[in-house]
């Protein structure tokens, strides 16, 4: 341990893991037991109140038994790492740019009520309102397991606050998530293959930013991605960040093309499609956000754009591992 450092810090993620999954079911069974308990008590004492004590507990443990359900989807081999979330708004100006921000402003939220770290590496401002595209990472266990399922593209349909008339408009934005590669996995960049560009940050941040092309621009280009970070002070590490973002992109086409040469062999076609329309949120002429690949829907619309996503998120896991949608 002491000899390797990078691998002891490997084995106490691992150790932090496997203890985090027998922490759950060892809760589970403690709150089983404490119903069981305080339901004889009640039955001895005639208690009503206790009684009901031991039905919530059994509550409890219900819904531990309904995330540890959940958690055991995420078997997939980066569903523990940190995810890369890029948002961009589709064709529309001013009203698609503002819907961009209204998903940056759910996922932040969503991804703050479930404890996550988030950092935005690249903003950029819409010419009036919203972004015209913005990157961010959300750090925590199992976040890219949970985030992938918004990967798509997402529908808005309202009334636009941006047109005279009060006409309704739809809008589009397009959500790419990716897994935040660990230093250990190995993707290949050659250095002859990429495009390095700096230039000035834009927006906010000082006279450090403003004055210094400390923003990195980073075209890979066999594939043509292109990545840029614009978030760190120094040009140094915005390259850092910038070389990560783009190992998470060519894992993730390696992945993609991996999925699609196994398509084609076995002729099956996924439901679940790269780009393709995943959620429609409907606020005129009714209200209701509905989810296209497992028909989940609600029509309170509020919390969902606050951050409530995760039915939405566990319907797709639980259909997406075969058991259907939820009910």
């Amino acid at each position: 341990m002491w000899a390797d450092p990078e691998e002891a810090q490997k084995l106490t993620k691992r150790k932090a893991q496997l203890t985090s999954g027998l922490d759950a079911i060892g809760r589970i069974g403690a709150l089983v037991e404490e119903a069981e308990v305080l339901l004889e008590l009640a039955d001895e004492a005639h208690d009503d109140s206790v009684a009901r004590e031991s039905g919530e507990k059994l509550k409890e443990a219900s819904e531990a038994i309904r995330k540890a359900e959940v958690r055991r989807m995420l078997s997939g081999e980066h569903d523990r790492s940190n995810a890369i979330v890029s948002i961009h708004p589709g064709a529309g100006g001013t009203e698609a740019q503002d819907w961009a921000a209204i998903l940056l402003r759910m996922y932040l939220r969503w991804a703050e009520s479930r404890g996550y770290a988030t950092e935005v590496l690249d903003y950029q401002p819409g010419d009036e309102a919203g972004v015209k595209s913005v990157t961010f990472t959300v750090s925590g266990e199992y976040a890219y397991g949970y985030a992938k399922a918004e990967g798509g593209v997402h529908r808005l349909v309202r009334m636009s606050p941006f047109d005279a008339n009060k006409r309704r408009h739809t809008s589009f934005a397009s959500v790419f998530v990716y897994p935040e590669i660990e230093e250990d996995v190995e993707v290949e960049v050659n250095e002859a293959d990429l495009k390095v560009d700096t230039f000035r940050a834009s927006g906010a941040g000082g006279q450090h930013v403003n004055k210094t092309d400390s923003a990195v621009r980073i075209t890979h280009i066999p594939t043509g991605i292109i990545v840029q970070c614009q978030n760190e002070r120094s040009q140094h590490k915005n390259r850092a960040v910038a070389m990560k973002l783009l190992r998470s992109r060519l894992y993730e086409l390696k992945q993609k093309e991996q999925e699609e040469k196994m398509q084609e062999f076995t002729k099956e076609k996924r439901e679940i499609a790269w780009g393709s329309q995943i959620r429609s949120y409907v606020m005129q002429p009714y209200r209701l956000i509905k989810d296209h690949r497992t028909g989940f829907e609600t029509g309170n619309i509020d919390p969902v754009l606050d951050g409530a996503l995760d039915p939405f998120i566990e319907a797709y896991l639980q259909a997406w591992s075969g058991k259907g949608p939820k009910k």
